[in-house]
């Protein structure tokens, strides 16, 4: 998701939003790389899905969380939720 923020950030709000996250946000942050064994189960995952509206990003999400047991997520998107997990209010 790291990826998506940055890029939304990007759009959103420009570049020095993105400088702003990389250099107060992402020091406090446990980032877990995507390697290439979950790349190719989070696709699989998408086209056995069969929906444009659900992203390759989004099933690497579903996929890292579902691997280190993280039941409950901060997200807007109602994806999270039909992937059974929990969404923070």
């Amino acid at each position: 998701m790291l990826v998506e923020t940055i890029a939304l950030t990007q759009r959103r709000l420009g570049l020095e939003a993105v400088r702003a996250l990389r250099d107060e946000l992402f020091p406090v942050l446990n980032v877990e790389w995507v390697d290439a064994s979950l790349h190719a189960q989070a696709f699989t995952a998408l086209v056995a899905a069969g929906r444009r509206s659900v992203s390759l990003v989004d099933h690497v999400s579903f996929e890292m969380m579902r691997r280190s047991n993280v039941h409950r997520v901060l997200a807007v998107d109602r994806h999270f939720e039909a992937q059974g997990f929990d969404l923070l209010p």
